[in-house]
């Protein structure tokens, strides 16, 4: 029996690190914030909806298809050197 308690337990702990690592790399602004293409600088976004596969990967500064996390409702008022961001992914020139 007390094997069965061990294997439940170090089950139990091995989920709760998991969901504290995943809480941790959740950046905060996510939970008010609203996803924000072309205003990120060369690696400094988010995420992305195209050419690479996440965070920090983005390769050129404004990249259309790369967003960062704002807060709510500020987006579409950030401007950049090439133009205001945008709530959906965009083409920037290259």
């Amino acid at each position: 029996m007390s094997l069965i308690l061990k294997g439940l337990s170090g089950a139990a702990l091995a989920g709760a690190i998991a969901t504290a690592a995943a809480m941790a790399t959740t950046p905060a602004a996510a939970a008010d914030g609203e996803k924000c293409y072309g205003v990120a600088m060369k690696g400094q976004n988010d995420c992305a909806a195209g050419a690479h596969s996440c965070a920090g990967h983005s390769t050129v500064d404004y990249d259309g298809q790369s967003f960062k996390l704002v807060p709510a409702g500020t987006c579409t008022t950030m401007e950049t050197p090439l133009g205001p961001g945008s709530l959906e992914p965009i083409q920037r020139p290259s």
